[in-house]
């Protein structure tokens, strides 16, 4: 094999060539990261500082020296949905929709954050169909999300149910809680349409969709209490026990009043005084000394009151005490009553559901928390806040 002595003579233009490519590229590289990023840095160091106005002023700065960047204008229409201008979103993502020279994978993002605009904006039509656009596009799983969100808030449960379905599929997320919830709004909206043949239907597939819904049993004991069933509405009730006892204390008072139905009170106040002992739930010693004072006396209660006050003492333990102390014949009656009135004084109306989501604090128990939107997050017990 010849040598070829030209070869000496093309290695060096070659290097020459990649040292200019090389050169080249590090200049754009530096110039890109050098007159854009600055304003963008700035921008998030305004964001850290809690800096909304002028982190805003910022990225549109940094928009404006590079008017391509998609990044850049995701980024000034997140911190202006998050600034509440939502407005000023929807031109943005607008504006970047008009542009032809768009890519199919940029144009799907651009439709994705508008959809948010419009979700934010409340305009729950526009967002759905953006939303279901996105439907075969690497958004499916925050669009099927959104969309769950938009079917809650309007009341299509149907919607909800399949969307839930499809997103725990895609994500590998249990949604049996949440579809059982849907069941059970179908069944209330056929309750009151008076069709107790589709409610039980619905409450049956809310059981078959998870087991431990406690609501769709309780449901099922109302629609059976309703006709004069109350035999089989406390078979219903008393299954709460084996799926989540804590819900007890919701059951109680209607359990108490089928017995009392059925001419058997005895066996009612002997069942929750089992659940009293078993699960110590603050609502069922309500209940059961309330039962207790007007079924068997002042006596009665005050030794239960006596009794749990030295188990588990509380400010409202001791008010059902000197309650029932203050209507026993004594001389320690007006004392009783007095120390009873100040104890009242001191607790005030402190007791309410807690959600353990967000902290929102309900008077009245909710499946779904008004707040946060979360089902079954509200605590089924009342909690007392500190004094």
């Amino acid at each position: 094999m010849e040598f070829e002595y030209w070869w000496l003579l093309a290695l060096p233009l070659f290097f020459t060539l990649g040292w200019l490519a090389a050169r080249v590229d590090i200049n754009q590289l530096l110039t890109e990261s050098t007159a854009l990023p600055a304003a963008y840095f700035k921008g998030l160091n305004f964001l850290i500082s809690d800096q909304h106005d002028k982190a805003i002023e910022a990225f549109i700065e940094a928009v404006q020296a590079n008017a391509d960047s998609m990044e850049l204008h995701f980024a000034l229409g997140s911190l202006f949905r998050r600034r509440g201008e939502v407005d000023r979103a929807i031109h943005l993502h607008l504006n970047l929709l008009e542009r032809k020279e768009l890519p199919d994978q940029q144009k799907q993002a651009v439709m994705a954050e508008l959809a948010q605009d419009y979700l934010k904006a409340g305009l729950f039509d526009r967002a759905e169909e953006l939303f279901t656009s996105l439907h075969d596009s690497r958004y499916k799983q925050t669009a099927l999300r959104a969309l769950l969100e938009i079917y809650i808030r309007e009341r299509e449960w149907n919607h909800a149910i399949k969307s839930a379905i499809e997103l725990e599929r895609l994500s590998g997320i249990s949604f049996r809680k949440e579809v059982a919830q849907f069941h059970c709004e179908i069944a209330m909206k056929s309750i009151l349409e008076h069709d107790t043949h589709s409610a039980r239907h619905a409450l049956d597939m809310a059981i078959e969709a998870d087991k431990r819904c406690v609501r769709a049993n309780i449901m099922l004991g109302d629609l059976e209490a309703g006709t004069g069933n109350h035999k089989q509405a406390i078979s219903f009730w008393k299954r709460v026990e084996f799926q989540r006892p804590e819900y007890l204390g919701l059951v109680a008072p209607k359990l108490l009043n089928s017995y009392k139905a059925l001419n058997n009170l005895n066996e009612g106040i002997s069942l929750l005084k089992g659940y009293l002992q078993a699960y110590k739930l603050p609502s069922m010693l309500n209940l059961v000394y309330e039962t207790t004072l007007s079924e068997e006396g002042a006596a009665s209660a005050e030794a239960l009151a006596r009794e749990e006050l030295r188990r588990k003492p509380s400010l409202q333990t001791l008010d059902q005490l000197l309650r029932a102390q203050s209507l026993m014949e004594g001389a320690n009656q007006q004392d009783a009553l007095l120390m009873q009135q100040t104890v009242r004084y001191a607790i005030g109306n402190r007791s309410a559901h807690y959600c353990d989501q967000c902290g929102f604090r309900a008077r009245n128990f909710h499946w779904q928390c008004p707040a946060c939107n979360a089902w079954e997050s509200l605590s089924p017990e009342t909690k007392e806040s500190a004094v």
